[in-house]
């Protein structure tokens, strides 16, 4: 039990210590950090590199991109996911265990590999440098994740219900919205919130794709602090914390889902 406790102090100390000085730096001025990098700041509570991020009109259409491409990603990634989960399940046996493979096979392919293709591909199509061709890639690139996760989870559903659901007349899409959607929200929960942090957090399709700067996400404009020969680490490190509050609040609010949707159909029965 002491080396446990001992163990999880170590590990909570590895886990606050570069979050403190991510923190303090945010409040330092570039001169001040690369004095005392490790000290509090000078002038106490600083919060003069948060007013000049946000009176930043730029900064503040890279959030916006960043909120559009994250939202449209995750709600049309997790509609195709349910309904492809839900017609795999549907499926007879056979048929039903190759959809899933196929979708597996895709969990197994690195992004680094399909780049230029893809690129290609994105480029004939003229969608670089556009929020839209960015959801299209986000959708595509996560669905086999997000099916594998939801189809996982809808095996575990009673067929009794379905098989009720057609005797009273239910064709398969009311099935669907009446009966599935309903009974998988943990799951849906869940899988949201991994989908969240994923596009959110997405740097290599925004840096493959986008270069003006008016579809920049907020990820990549924050490698705009980050220069050939110096780096503006206050700067850089204060848009590291306003990126990474969004993720903080939606866990902190819905963490109760998340923790229910990975246990969900844990145990069956």
């Amino acid at each position: 039990m002491l080396f446990r406790r001992f163990s999880l102090l170590v590990y909570a100390l590895l886990i606050l210590i570069p979050l403190l000085v991510v923190v303090l730096t945010s409040m330092k001025t570039l001169r001040e950090t690369f004095s005392n990098p490790l000290g509090l700041p000078a002038d106490g509570i600083n919060i003069d590199n948060y007013v000049a991020i946000f009176q930043e009109q730029t900064m503040a259409g890279y959030f916006m991109n960043s909120v559009i491409v994250t939202l449209f990603s995750v709600t049309f990634t997790l509609l195709f996911a349910a309904m492809i989960a839900f017609g795999i399940t549907r499926l007879s046996s056979w048929l039903g265990n190759i959809m899933f493979t196929l979708f597996t096979l895709g969990m197994m392919v690195p992004a680094q590999v399909i780049m230029v293709p893809l690129y290609s591909l994105m480029l004939d199509l003229n969608l670089t440098n556009s929020l839209v061709g960015l959801i299209l890639v986000n959708v595509s690139t996560t669905l086999p994740i997000a099916v594998f996760i939801l189809t996982g989870f809808m095996k575990t559903l009673p067929k009794e219900l379905f098989e009720a659901s057609t005797i009273d007349g239910a064709g398969n899409w009311q099935m669907f919205t009446k009966v599935a959607i309903p009974l998988s929200l943990p799951s849906l929960s869940a899988t949201a919130i991994f989908l969240f942090v994923m596009h959110w957090n997405d740097l290599l399709y925004p840096l493959l794709f986008i270069t003006d700067n008016a579809y920049k996400t907020l990820p990549l404009a924050l490698l705009e602090f980050q220069g050939q020969y110096s780096t503006n680490y206050p700067m850089l490190f204060t848009g590291v914390i306003i990126a990474s509050a969004p993720m903080v609040v939606a866990y902190v609010f819905l963490q109760r889902f998340f923790v229910a949707g990975m246990t969900a159909g844990a145990v069956k029965g």
